[in-house]
């Protein structure tokens, strides 16, 4: 027997079929990549019930209709067979014409006078339930068939194939309708005030296979469900007669970020900043407190959930080298994230001679939560002496810095002056490099090299669901959402080195390459304004940039993480 995770495999690659999507366009409605869709399609690793939702949500069904098998889902879709949702959650029965088809292929063998009480009994055997029977559309033709092949409703010869397509185009097929239309006048006779029964039997007839263009079926078979006798039950399933279920499923935009954020996630900082606030009787203060307090376990929860199907098992508490060990309790260890403190001393110059100088200082959204965004080593570090940079790989790095030539440029390590070798992170090298890239300064030199495997997507989801949610408090103008979304990223940030205030994960290597990430957002940020002909005045902290000049059309102004907000203004030689 199929089991229920194979059954789903099937489903998706029928409503992929029958949407027409491939499996990146699928992909990108998940919030994920290709390569997990195709592993998961393949069984090589496994359908998680958050993906399940996300796939439900994805083609507006329900999860009981995709889990109910590739028939069901497919009718479901092109609005042949009611949804479960409303219903008691059970599968459907085998459909019916699957027994019929031995009889047709074996007539010759069957004696005449059995032929018409079968089906004459067909709209009988499902009595309420006859929108059951029909399959759905043929994953080869796209026309409605009756059987199905490993799952799949499909004609069993590329002659019905034909048959079918040449049925849906010739003529003949509307030419059933009104013959299916004057079936109602024999029910006249039995109930002639029939008023108001009349148009509840109309739309009935096509359901009753009487359209060879619903069926799939020839029209003439459908005269005995046209009978009298039929007419009293077939009012009976309501749910499929409405017109917009006859009509083909239209095509369904796709998904595009953000759909990418996971909604389990989203919802559950929603549900605990509501749990919280209703613990605290409506005081926004105290909620405040309590969620600020509580950010470090949260947000490890919503790590470890976010990893759940990932594609790699990070390390959580490596063997951690020197270079990356504390010297005391409140010294620091060996690594230079590049923390800018930079100004820019020619204005400054000028300002002293007497020129006055109208500064906008800019500020930086949600600084550490864009830097969570960074390419992270996925277990512990090792060794390398090649001196040769491996962009699949992430770690610290033993450099000799070339020389910073650009007096109106902050240098990209930051405010060190002192000459010689230094230990930095991947976040800095990896913007060392793209200053030589750009011709701004030469290459550094590697010296040695702590490394491991590496993903820029370790933290994708944690992040998205975080930006997601920090968006949407925003629009709402919920500042305590806000403020406990702040929490938990910086808490996130600040505690995952040596802290004992978290537990549950050691790693003082990201700390360091997430740190050293928001530094190098902040200092493409100056070299952006400084190419759009801005001068920058100063820079600062991570998220602190001044500028000289119409800053607008550079850099897009709001709350949002791609946008930065107005700080204050001054004039640089006189009082901020």
């Amino acid at each position: 027997m199929m089991g229920t995770e194979d059954t789903l495999r099937l489903t998706v690659s029928a409503l992929m079929t029958r949407t027409g999507e491939r499996q990146g366009d699928l992909a990108a409605a998940l919030g994920q990549s290709q390569a997990q869709v195709s592993r998961k399609q393949a069984a090589k690793s496994h359908w998680s019930l958050e993906d399940v939702d996300l796939l439900a949500a994805h083609y507006r069904l329900h999860v009981l209709d995709l889990l109910a098998g590739p028939t069901h889902a497919v009718s479901v879709l092109h609005g042949a067979v009611p949804s479960l949702q409303a219903g008691t959650p059970t599968f459907p029965a085998p459909p019916a014409p699957r027994v019929q088809t031995p009889l047709t292929a074996t007539e010759p063998k069957t004696k005449p006078d059995q032929a018409p009480p079968i089906k004459q009994d067909l709209p009988q055997q499902p009595p309420p339930s006859v929108p059951v029977v029909v399959t759905g559309p043929c994953v080869l033709c796209g026309q409605p068939a009756q059987h199905e092949l490993d799952g799949f409703p499909q004609h069993l010869t590329a002659e019905e194939c034909a048959a079918a397509v040449a049925a849906a185009g010739t003529p003949q097929a509307p030419a059933a309708a009104p013959a299916a239309e004057e079936v109602p006048a024999p029910a006249a006779e039995v109930a002639p005030p029939s008023a108001v029964a009349e148009p509840s039997v109309a739309p009935v007839a096509p359901v009753a296979s009487a359209d060879p263009a619903v069926t799939g079926t020839p029209a003439a078979s459908a005269e005995p469900l046209a009978s009298p006798a039929a007419h009293p039950k077939s009012p009976a399933p309501a749910p499929p007669t409405s017109p917009a279920a006859l009509e083909p499923a239209p095509a369904r935009p796709q998904r595009s970020a953000p759909g990418y954020a996971s909604t389990t996630l989203v919802e559950e900082i929603t549900d605990t900043v509501h749990e919280v606030l209703a613990a605290c009787s409506g005081d926004v203060d105290t909620a405040h407190a309590e969620l600020v307090k509580r950010a470090i376990p949260d947000v490890m929860k919503l790590l470890k959930k976010s990893r759940v199907g990932g594609r790699y098992e990070h390390s959580e508490f490596p063997p951690t080298d020197g270079i990356l060990q504390k010297r005391s309790q409140k010294g620091a260890d060996d690594i230079w994230e590049g923390r800018p403190k930079w100004r820019n001393r020619d204005l400054f110059a000028a300002a002293k001679k007497g020129e006055l100088i109208e500064v906008t200082a800019l500020d930086m959204n949600a600084a550490y939560l864009s830097a969570l965004k960074s390419w992270l080593p996925i277990g512990q570090l090792l060794e390398d002496t090649s001196g040769v940079h491996n962009p699949k790989k992430a770690g610290v790095h033993l450099i000799t810095p070339a020389d910073w030539d650009h007096p109106d440029l902050p240098n990209p390590l930051g405010n060190r002056m002192e000459p010689g070798e230094l230990w930095v992170t991947e976040s800095t090298l990896r913007l060392l490099l793209d200053c030589t890239r750009q011709g701004l300064t030469d290459a550094p030199a590697i010296h040695r090299s702590l490394v491991s495997g590496a993903s820029e997507a370790l933290l994708e989801k944690l992040r998205r669901a975080l930006a997601e949610s920090r968006k949407t408090a925003l629009a709402q103008g919920d500042e305590v959402t806000v403020a406990y979304v702040k929490a938990m990223y910086s808490k996130f940030v600040s505690t995952i080195g040596e802290s004992s205030a978290n537990r549950e994960l050691r790693r003082p290597d990201w700390m360091h390459i997430i740190r050293a990430k928001a530094f190098a957002n902040l200092w493409m940020k100056a070299h952006k304004a400084h190419k759009a002909g801005l001068q920058v005045v100063e820079i600062s902290g991570t998220d602190e940039l001044h500028v000289v000049g119409d800053w607008r059309p550079v850099f897009p102004e709001g709350r949002d993480l791609n946008q930065v907000k107005e700080k204050t203004t001054y004039v640089l030689g006189g009082k901020r």
